[in-house]
């Protein structure tokens, strides 16, 4: 045997060792992957966060349709978001009241030094949030608002990796990827530019990804214990009032305080339909924001974001179904790429809750969120070290 012919018997016996190898490392990744999504946790987490997605979707799209009428004939967004978030803090307040007299437990207080620091930075970019986002549509269409809003998911994947609620990994770029993507495509057709208002409305993307990462951070924060996301709203709703009183009075308070449909109405009738649709919509955002901190409490700001996009997926097509929107070849392969990635987001968050699971099991028991008196924990001394593990 020559020596060429003995180093090519050494390199193919190497090669098959190789391959030996790669199929011996892929086969547990295969059936970690087939457990994952046959376990009967991993459908009863599928269940759960399927209802919570419906409950957010309905009111969602419910106000969205209402306010996209609405306006039409009121045009004050901004002092219409006043309204609802007043009457949600009030709602909210009421509510936590009947709990807290019924169970005869108090409801979580903070303290003001933590109410500013953790809460006023959540509930002011969301206030921020609402506002630009409003107010770029007094210059761009709305499918340009669109197409440009679905960044937010970007920004949220951004600052959840800066603020550690998600851990790096490849994947979750490319579910950002085929998402975004997708409803780039789903959404594209030729739309007015405006550089003013585009520039608004990407201010309020990055907001956006700002805002639910923070809400994240203070709802799934152990020691402030603010789980419930009527508690979260009754402390949260103050700060977005705040955030946006000024843009509300700067713009639109002389208008709406000689318009004959509030302040200096003739008919009685007038007036108390104005009301009563404004109530209405309040209501339609206060069920909408619970269920975006009951889903926001219960999976992640990504998943929030993704399951929005979902979200809007169905209602242009609904809006293509009812008034009659136009849907080219483009639009439908983008549909189908944001289902794709996020079937890809499901089937990867499976298999990491697995792994999780499987490597540091941790008993609901050996968190303690609140002290015995149902007060904050907000001391460092009673801050345990287990605080910082965040289960998705």
């Amino acid at each position: 045997m020559t020596a060429a012919e003995k180093k090519i018997r050494e390199l193919e016996a190497t090669a098959h060792v190789q391959l030996v190898k790669l199929k011996t490392s892929m086969k547990p990744k295969a059936e970690n992957l087939k457990k994952s999504l046959t376990s009967v946790s991993f459908l009863t987490l599928a269940v759960k966060t399927l209802a919570l997605v419906l409950f957010y979707y309905a009111f969602s799209i419910g106000l969205t349709f209402y306010n996209q009428r609405f306006i039409k004939h009121w045009n004050y967004p901004l002092s219409l978001t006043m309204a609802h978030l007043v009457v949600k803090f009030m709602i909210s307040a009421l509510m936590r009241n009947l709990i807290e007299c019924k169970t005869g437990k108090p409801r979580v207080i903070l303290p003001w030094g933590v109410y500013c620091k953790r809460v006023a930075p959540a509930g002011i970019t969301s206030a921020l949030d609402i506002g630009l986002s409003n107010w770029s549509f007094e210059f761009i269409t709305v499918s340009l608002y669109t197409m440009s809003k679905s960044t937010a998911v970007i920004f949220i994947l951004f600052f959840a990796l800066i603020m550690r609620l998600e851990k790096w990994r490849w994947s979750l770029v490319v579910v950002v990827l085929f998402i975004a993507t997708g409803l780039f495509m789903f959404t594209y057709h030729s739309t007015q530019f405006n550089a003013e208002g585009f520039a608004m409305v990407m201010t309020a993307s990055l907001l956006s990804g700002l805002r639910w990462t923070l809400a994240q951070v203070v709802m799934q924060k152990n020691e402030l214990g603010l789980h419930n996301p009527l508690d979260t709203m009754y402390h949260i709703q103050p700060w977005m009032i705040v955030g946006l009183i000024p843009l509300s009075a700067g713009f639109e308070g002389i208008p709406l305080s000689t318009t004959d449909q509030f302040f200096r109405f003739s008919e009685y009738g007038v007036l108390l339909r104005n009301c009563g649709l404004v109530l209405l919509g309040a209501l339609l955002a206060f069920m909408l924001e619970f269920s975006e901190y009951l889903l926001l409490s219960q999976t992640s700001s990504l998943t929030l974001s993704i399951s929005g996009i979902f979200k809007e997926v169905c209602t242009l097509y609904i809006a293509h179904k009812v008034n009659g929107d136009m849907m080219n070849m483009v639009n439908g392969i983008g549909l189908i790429v944001c289902l794709v990635g996020i079937t890809l987001h499901v089937v990867i968050k499976a298999v990491n809750n697995r792994e999780k699971s499987l490597s540091s099991p941790l008993r609901e028991d050996s968190i303690q969120m609140l002290k015995m008196d149902n007060t904050a924990n907000i001391s460092d001394d009673e801050e345990e070290e287990i605080y910082s593990v965040k289960e998705r």
